[in-house]
């Protein structure tokens, strides 16, 4: 014990074991989500949700264990909620690369990254973004997740005259079993919203198990509701076994093999979407851990006397490194998770914290066949409320001002309207240096950010 207080440094940190312990399993309980969302998300690249689950299960082991043991620091980290949902609907389902084809580009994405913080690079390239672009990508990012919380309840509805509209709640015209899942959303969302209100760890969590909860009671007063639920229960061994045969390096054994895209887009296509989707998993990756770090540490008074957070470099080495290791096991960009800010107001100030979190998530991978049980009415109720807390950047976009307002809006609506985190990004760049290069301020735009814009003006002229 004393060995540990030593490795950990509590008392310089002014912190207990115990506190640390509890820290952990607040960190855990309000993000363990990401297992079920995660997996359920990846089924729609054909994947089994126990392959992805496993996967999911151990990035997140390897990345909380190295930020952790590295950087000392009360974080955990999993795959990023946003991210995944650019693998899946952008790169996978809208530009037509495979699965193993996209873990490729999050292969890229690691290695660029563990060289870039390596050389002291990464700090650089962050610099050449703008502010008015950067502060609105956390928001953009959570648009982009609500959006996609509620068309996966159904509450958001495809639509052929204006492209989407609200699900119907007429009881007069559709049948109970259609609405209710729409009301368990709703209820488990608002629950959510109640319990972090009153300050109750784990919210996200306990919002989903009771959305599920409701969701088996209520389905008592629906015809059939069992009988079609199309369950079945296994081994946990099981997705294990998915896991290695769906997974596990598949990034190597199949994912360079880009003929089919080539055949049907061309060679010179391809490049480039290899090299601006890849540069697309690289920036929004960055911006998120980068202002995880920030806003964790800072709601912990940890941030250094300089205003900056301690072992910053060995932090963004665990994520890049966490994000190799989640590209060989079959998952989306490891990152920083938001959701440590709760631990870090339990009392967590070292990276004992993240050993215990670690400890949870490898707990958690022999309980794949009961987190199955979990319906997406219920996730769908965390990826909203997810989508809330990555909105409160708004507040340091300087509305007032257009040369700050029109890129910080762009990249923050057209994720969203665009179904695709990188649009967002690009046209924030553009405009950006646009609206700078004809009002006289053509010299503040940095060498860097005029690079990265024209990588995102070939991807849109060459791609789209």
């Amino acid at each position: 014990m004393n060995s540990i207080k030593k490795f950990f440094k509590l008392e310089e940190h002014g912190t207990t074991v115990k506190t640390e312990l509890l820290a952990g399993l607040t960190t855990f309980f309000a993000m363990v989500y990401i297992l079920m969302v995660n997996a359920d998300m990846f089924t729609a690249t054909g994947v089994s949700y126990g392959a992805v689950y496993i996967a999911t299960a151990i990035s997140a082991v390897v990345g909380t264990v190295l930020i952790g043991l590295l950087s000392n620091l009360p974080l955990a980290q999993a795959s990023g909620m946003g991210l995944n949902a650019f693998f899946v609907y952008t790169v996978c389902l809208g530009f037509g690369f495979t699965y193993a084809n996209a873990l490729v580009l999050v292969l890229i994405d690691g290695l660029v990254f563990i060289a870039l913080t390596l050389t002291g690079l990464r700090k650089k390239i962050f610099e050449a973004i703008p502010d008015a672009v950067r502060v609105a990508i956390p928001a953009g990012i959570g648009l982009f997740i609500a959006f996609l919380g509620l068309q996966n309840a159904k509450i958001v509805i495809p639509s052929t005259s204006t492209g989407v509209t609200l699900g119907s709640f007429n009881l007069l015209s559709q049948p109970w079993g259609n609405v209710m899942p729409m009301l368990v959303t709703i209820a488990a969302f608002l629950a959510i919203a109640i319990m972090s209100k009153k300050n109750i760890k784990g919210a996200v969590l306990y919002g989903i198990l009771g959305g599920a909860a409701l969701y088996y009671l209520l389905g008592l007063t629906v015809p059939d509701f069992y009988a079609n639920l199309g369950i079945t229960m296994s081994s946990p061994f099981d997705a294990f076994g998915e896991f290695f045969n769906e997974s596990f390096a598949k990034v190597f054994t199949e994912g360079f093999d880009f003929s089919a895209y080539a055949e049907a887009n061309g060679t010179a296509n391809l490049v480039l979407m290899i090299l601006t989707t890849a540069l697309a998993f690289c920036m929004v990756d960055m911006f998120d851990t980068i202002g995880t770090l920030y806003g964790a540490c800072s709601r912990g008074n940890m941030l250094t006397e300089e205003g900056e957070v301690p072992n910053m470099d060995r932090a963004m080495l665990a994520d890049a490194i966490a994000t190799t290791t989640g590209a060989i096991c079959g998952t989306s960009t490891v990152t920083t998770f938001v959701e440590s800010s709760a631990g870090v107001a339990e009392g967590g100030r070292t990276g004992l914290s993240s050993m215990a979190t670690a400890f949870l998530f490898f707990v958690a991978m022999f309980l794949s066949p009961i987190a199955q049980l979990i319906p997406s009415c219920a996730t769908a109720a965390a990826l909203i409320y997810v989508g809330v807390l990555m909105m409160s950047c708004v507040t340091k976009i300087d509305w007032q001002s257009p040369e700050s307002a029109i890129p910080a809006f762009l990249t923050l609506a057209m994720m969203p309207f665009s179904y695709n985190i990188s649009y967002g990004i690009a046209f924030g760049l553009i405009s950006y240096v646009v609206i700078h290069a004809f009002t006289g301020k053509i010299r503040e735009i940095k060498i860097g950010t005029w690079v990265i814009t024209a990588l995102f003006l070939a991807m849109l002229f060459l791609t789209h």
